[in-house]
């Protein structure tokens, strides 16, 4: 069997300052290529780095080599802690939005005729936007060409290796590039814990919310993170009709996730995230029951 290795230069950022070089690298690959973006993955993975930044790929070749070495297998997590919010009916998520409308389509006392004496059910209707309650954006939300919910791949909301980042709201609500150096983010759920979650359903919760700014999500990217989630009204800075952030991680592939809550109950890492939407083709946003998977397994 004839294995394939890549060979490279690189250049690697640390979020916590300095960098790393590399000439004339190689490593073992499966198949016959590898982008750039996974091959940035790999050599974080396969140097074992912590605090890895931005990664630069250079003089990329794939050549035919035995293999070197072998994978580890990852560790896997339990344990959950709720991260969505309830909705009810009527629940106002985002104001200007309708409320959700939620009903029996068949109730329980309709159901008894269908059914022998004792049994009976009820089945639900409801009637709402996309944007309700806790929900991923995916990158058709804002790009006509760009993966529907259908499309994308179950991995990329579920099981994934997470950290919280304290972006707390008092210490302002611009979240920059400056508050999110110093974590190890590459290849991670990043969720941005600022706290606007006290103020849910509330009439503050639309009124000057916490973001994230373009050269933060262009950090993010350029990090090489799995998603980036908000415990805030959106992502972006509302005030103004631009949406960088937006912009920027949905066109990497990069889902989002918006009106979080309960992220102070976790631990910085040492966790896996998961924010599971249905499959629903042409549709860009859509509700998620998102959890935090804690301990050993």
């Amino acid at each position: 069997m004839t294995h394939k290795r890549v060979q490279f230069d690189f250049e690697l950022e640390f979020t916590n300052g300095g960098g790393l070089q590399g000439q004339g690298f190689r490593l073992d690959i499966e198949g016959d290529a590898i982008d750039d973006r996974d091959l940035a993955d790999y050599i974080v993975r396969d140097l074992r780095l912590l605090m890895a930044g931005p990664v630069r790929i250079m003089n990329k070749s794939i050549i035919d080599e035995p293999h070197k070495r072998k994978r580890e297998p990852q560790p896997r997590l339990s344990g959950i802690v709720e991260l969505s919010h309830v909705v009810g009916d009527g629940t106002v998520t985002y104001p200007g939005l309708p409320a959700p409308r939620i009903c029996d389509y068949l109730s329980r006392e309709q159901s008894r005729a269908h059914y022998e004496a004792g049994t009976e059910f009820q089945i639900a209707r409801i009637d709402m936007v996309a944007n309700t309650g806790t929900y991923v954006d995916c990158p058709f939300h804002r790009y006509a060409d760009g993966k529907d919910l259908a499309q994308m791949p179950a991995s990329a909301f579920a099981d994934l290796d997470a950290v919280v980042i304290d972006a707390d709201h008092r210490q302002g609500i611009a979240i920059d590039v400056s508050r999110l150096r110093g974590f190890e983010v590459r290849g991670r759920a990043v969720l941005l814990r600022t706290g606007w979650d006290a103020f849910w359903e509330t009439p503050e919760y639309a009124a000057g919310h916490p973001f994230l700014t373009e050269d933060g999500a262009g950090y993010l990217r350029d990090c090489g993170v799995a998603l980036v989630g908000i415990d805030s009204m959106n992502i972006d800075d509302t005030r103004g009709r631009a949406r960088p952030a937006h912009s920027i991680l949905l066109g990497a592939g990069i889902p989002i996730v918006e009106h979080l809550c309960n992220l102070s109950a976790l631990p910085p890492d040492g966790f896996r995230f998961t924010a599971l939407p249905p499959r629903f083709a042409g549709v860009g946003t859509f509700p998620v029951r998102a959890i935090a998977t804690l301990g050993a397994r």
